[in-house]
C-alpha cells in the first residue's frame, strides 16, 4: 500500500488553450505539480504510476471544443489525456491491486488518479511481450484493426484489401491480418521507408506512396485492376474520393480515422458517394470501445501470431515526458513510423 504522507513531484503534460488548425508543441506545456501518493478515502478508484503512453490521432479532436463527440474534448489547464500502460500503486477497486499492470485512459503525467476504472484493462503480463504493446498491438489500435477488419469487413481468402496509413499503429496490423486471412494486401503511406517497411516487413503484396501519385484514382487502378474488395479507411478526403471510384460489387468500406480532415476548420466534402449505390458498397463507421467486449476473442486470435512471429509490430518510441508534445504534434506530420510511444518510465 502506498504511504499515507508521501508527497511526490508530478510532471504533467498541460493544453494551453483549444487548437484551431495544426497543433504545435506551443499549445501544450511542461509543469511540475505535487500529488499524494495515497487515495482519498473512500475512493474507488486507482492511483497508479505511468509507464507508456499512447499518441493517436483521435486526440487532436479531443483539442478542440466541441458541443458533441465521441469523446470528451480535453479542458485547457488540465492534464492531457490518453491511452497508456501503467503500475497500480493503491487500489479502491476490487478488480485490482497494488503492483498490478493496466492499460487504458490516463494522464500524461507521472502518477494519476483515475476514477473511471470501467474502462481499465488489467494487464496479464508475459514475459515475452513488451509492456508498450498495450499501448498498440495489445491496446486500443489492435482492437481498432480488429474489429473493422474482422467484425464489419468479414475478409474472404482471396479478396482485395486496401489499407490508407497503412504503416502506423492500426493500419500495420489491419495489413498483416488480411494476409493471414489469404487476401491481396496493398497499402499507401508518405515516404519511401515507410513503403518499403509496408513490404519487406509487414508483407504486405504491393505499397505506394500517395504523395508521388498525381492521380489517386489512376494509382489505385494500377494496383487493383478489378477492383477493391475491403477498404479500411484511415485518412479520408481526396484518398476517399478515388476509392469509391475503385470500389468492387458489395464490397466494404471500415471508416476507421480520417487523418487528413483532423487539422481543416472547414473539412473537404467527398464527391463520388453515389458509388456506393450501383456497387451495393456497405461504408461503416466505428469507435474501438463499442467492441471492447471482444478483447479476450482479441487475445486469443493476436497472441499466438505474435509469439509464432507471423505477426511484427514496429513502434517509435520517445523518452520522457518532454518529449510528448513533439511527439503528437509529428503524427500530423508523418513523422513518426510505426505506433508512436511515450516513455514516462522504464521500471
Amino acid at each position: 500500500m502506498a504511504s499515507e504522507c508521501q508527497v511526490m513531484s508530478n510532471k504533467q503534460v498541460i493544453l494551453k488553450d483549444y487548437v484551431t488548425g495544426f497543433p504545435k508543441e506551443s499549445d501544450m506545456e511542461l509543469r511540475t505539480s505535487t500529488t499524494s501518493l495515497k487515495l482519498p478515502q473512500g475512493s474507488t478508484g486507482v492511483l497508479v504510476k505511468n509507464l507508456y503512453l499512447s499518441c493517436d490521432p483521435y486526440m487532436r479532436g479531443r483539442m478542440t471544443k466541441r458541443e458533441t463527440s465521441y469523446v470528451d474534448t480535453f479542458r485547457p489547464g488540465s492534464p492531457i489525456t490518453g491511452f497508456g500502460v501503467a503500475r497500480v500503486l493503491e487500489s479502491g477497486d476490487p478488480k485490482f491491486e497494488e503492483g498490478d499492470f493496466i492499460w487504458g485512459i490516463t494522464g500524461w503525467e507521472e502518477y494519476s488518479l483515475i476514477t473511471a476504472t470501467q474502462s481499465l484493462f488489467k494487464i496479464h503480463q508475459d514475459p515475452s511481450i513488451p509492456l508498450s504493446y498495450y499501448t498498440g498491438i495489445l491496446g486500443m489500435p489492435g482492437i481498432t484493426a480488429f474489429a473493422g477488419l474482422y467484425e464489419i469487413c468479414s475478409p474472404k481468402k482471396g479478396e482485395t484489401v486496401y489499407v490508407s496509413a497503412a504503416s502506423g499503429a492500426v493500419g500495420q496490423l489491419v495489413g498483416q491480418f488480411a494476409k493471414l486471412m489469404g487476401c491481396y494486401v496493398v497499402g499507401s503511406a508518405g515516404s519511401k521507408e515507410k513503403v518499403d517497411l509496408l513490404k519487406n516487413t509487414f508483407g504486405f503484396d504491393e505499397a505506394f506512396n500517395y504523395k508521388e501519385e498525381s492521380n489517386l484514382d489512376a494509382a489505385l487502378k494500377r494496383y487493383f485492376p478489378q477492383g477493391i474488395d475491403i477498404y479500411y479507411e484511415n485518412v479520408g478526403g481526396k484518398m476517399l474520393d478515388a476509392v469509391l471510384l475503385n470500389m468492387r460489387s458489395r464490397g466494404r468500406i471500415a471508416v476507421c480515422g480520417m487523418i487528413s480532415q483532423y487539422n481543416l476548420e472547414k473539412p473537404e466534402g467527398v464527391h463520388n458517394l453515389t458509388s456506393l449505390i450501383a456497387k451495393e458498397v456497405r461504408m461503416q463507421g466505428f469507435v474501438a470501445f463499442s467492441y471492447y467486449h471482444l478483447y479476450g476473442k482479441f487475445l486469443e486470435m493476436v497472441l499466438p501470431h505474435i509469439k509464432e512471429g507471423k505477426v511484427t509490430y514496429v513502434e517509435d518510441i520517445v523518452e520522457g515526458l518532454e518529449s510528448a508534445p513533439s511527439a503528437l504534434v509529428g503524427l500530423f506530420a508523418g513523422r513518426n513510423v510505426g505506433k508512436q510511444v511515450v516513455v514516462v518510465s522504464q521500471e
